[in-house]
């Protein structure tokens, strides 16, 4: 039988949650039966990670990026479905809600017979404005039409879909994000070194500093625990559009020895080793990677309890749930964990062993093998 030609189509490979699996995906997948193709835009900190694949033909677009430009959207319209004709592609797989709009309505109208896309956390949510949110919830109605499957990696995204009348139950498939777990199995003391935090007590939060992550909300939850424990030291890892917000905030509540704003990092198991506590402040989520990863590295986590969250962090067991935009129960469940080791120790050992098998990156990459011969057969 001949190579499936598979194309992935993603809008930006940023240091995300979803491009980082999209490429731990493609890394795993057989290159004896799949000629791999990605479709993304010409800028992104994970690109050259893409382009130093082997096997794998990647195709920077001129035209496709976030924000909605509906002239350029449409030249990256025609940029996927001419690439689509000339490299006969058998299986398209959109991930990211622009790509996934433009993406799957290009193979549609280009006569690819497979389309799937992947939700990481629904473009509408409850923090936009009504007419906004019944446009995605539209486009995604419209889109799912197109689609043979739609994967999603929490439940919770499964049945906020179906409420939403997008796609039928028959369509759905649910495989979970897949965790590396040697990479999170090697500690490494000298990054409490690097952030001067000694033997004092320290929180990482993994973040895209944007408004769905509530970062402000984290430099509140700062303050509050640093009124009780002085010597407390914290963590922001990632980057984005808030982050001279977030300076602004560190410096007017003098907070600069406390915080350390590192931007991207590409050490994050070497960074979540050093820290005591995972924090995760968003105001609504898919299923974020960094939960997983943290709890890989045996850390007990503290997170608002948004999406898919409470399906693998078990309250009082692995860590604890608390309401959005909370800051002071933030604190408080923060506190009890950074003043008690011993229950840090045992809810850290509890969140690696919770993953189990359901977690891990082979079992993903399985999984969407499986489902593309399925759909290609």
């Amino acid at each position: 039988m001949r190579k499936i030609n598979l194309l992935y189509i993603i809008t930006k490979l940023e240091l995300g949650g979803a491009q980082k699996q999209l490429l731990s995906l493609i890394k795993r997948l057989d290159r004896e039966k799949f000629n791999l193709f990605l479709f993304t835009a010409k800028k992104g900190i994970l690109l050259g990670e893409a382009l130093s694949m082997e096997g794998l033909q990647v195709k920077p677009s001129f035209f496709l990026e976030r924000p909605v430009n509906p002239l350029r959207d449409m030249a990256a319209f025609f940029e996927i479905y001419f690439f689509i004709r000339k490299n006969k592609i058998d299986i398209v797989h959109t991930h990211s809600s622009k790509a996934g709009i433009v993406g799957r309505l290009a193979a549609r109208l280009a006569g690819v017979k497979t389309i799937l896309h992947t939700v990481h956390g629904w473009p509408f949510h409850d923090y936009q404005s009504r007419i906004a949110r019944r446009l995605f919830i539209r486009l995604e109605r419209i889109a799912a039409g197109f689609s043979n499957r739609i994967v999603v990696v929490s439940a919770s995204d499964w049945e906020k879909g179906l409420k939403n009348y997008i796609g039928t139950p028959d369509k759905y498939a649910l495989i979970r994000y897949g965790i590396d777990y040697a990479e999170f199995n090697n500690p490494n003391g000298k990054i409490r070194e690097e952030f001067k935090a000694g033997k004092d007590p320290l929180v990482g939060c993994i973040s895209c500093l944007k408004p769905q992550k509530a970062p402000e909300d984290f430099i509140r939850t700062v303050q509050l625990v640093k009124e009780a424990l002085p010597q407390a030291k914290f963590l922001l890892v990632g980057e984005g559009e808030l982050r001279p917000r977030i300076e602004s905030l560190i410096q007017r509540l003098k907070l600069e020895e406390a915080v350390t704003l590192t931007g991207w990092r590409r050490d994050i198991p070497r960074i979540l080793s050093g820290v005591d506590v995972f924090v995760l402040s968003s105001l609504w989520e898919g299923l974020p990677v960094a939960v997983l990863e943290a709890m890989a590295s045996g850390k007990p986590v503290v997170a608002t309890d948004t999406g898919g969250v409470r399906e693998v962090v078990r309250e009082e067991e692995t860590g604890f749930l608390v309401p959005a935009g909370r800051p002071d129960v933030l604190s408080g469940r923060l506190l009890n964990l950074l003043q008690n080791a011993s229950l840090r120790k045992t809810m850290g050992e509890r969140a690696r062993a919770a993953l189990g098998e359901d977690f891990r990156i082979e079992k993903m990459a399985d999984e969407f093998t499986l489902l593309y011969e399925k759909l290609t057969n």
